[in-house]
């Protein structure tokens, strides 16, 4: 029979974390994030206020900088004349609503009406000559009034200034006429 037992802490030497689980659990400093402003993101809802006055930042949290030239664009949707044919198109002279989306040229035309947000110049050519019809919304065009220029002889204004310009005498004007 053993007499005296063995001490943990000399069964614990060597090893990584001492027999106390994850590595940073038993250093003294409690279960804490990190140093600084490490580990704030978990508890945004707790800390932003204070983290913000303590960094001086107006907005901490939140993504910020540049995004990539893609993610601004509208895209619109589109669809080939043979995509249509395949799987819209069941029979002549049928109208076929694809508002939202721009039709493209590949393929070949057929009889139908295709009302589209926009199409490619081949898409409208194919689908005329084929006998169909690719329709497009109507777009108001900006109305521009245009003034008329009225034509004045120059002869006849000047004379009419002139002859204001004699009726219409000042009394300095009248004195210093009287004196010459």
């Amino acid at each position: 029979m053993k007499l005296k037992k063995r001490n943990k802490r000399t069964r614990v030497r060597g090893s990584r974390t001492g027999g106390w689980g994850f590595r940073k659990k038993h250093k003294g400093h409690g279960n804490k994030g990190g140093f600084g402003m490490a580990g704030t993101m978990g508890q945004q809802q707790q800390k932003a206020q204070m983290i913000a006055k303590e960094a001086g930042f107006e907005k901490y949290f939140g993504r910020k900088g540049f995004t990539s030239a893609s993610t601004g664009k509208e895209r619109t949707e589109q669809i080939n004349l043979q995509d249509i044919r395949a799987n819209i198109f069941f029979k002549e002279g049928q109208k076929i609503e694809l508002k939202e989306h721009k039709i493209l040229g590949e393929g070949e035309g057929f009889k139908a009406e295709i009302h589209a947000k926009a199409a490619s110049a081949g898409a409208i050519e194919k689908m005329a000559k084929a006998g169909g019809k690719i329709i497009l919304p109507v777009v108001k065009e900006a109305k521009v009034e245009v003034k008329k220029e009225v034509k004045v002889d120059a002869l006849k204004v000047e004379k009419k200034v002139e002859s204001k310009v004699e009726k219409v005498k000042t009394p300095k004007k009248e004195k210093a006429l009287k004196k010459e």
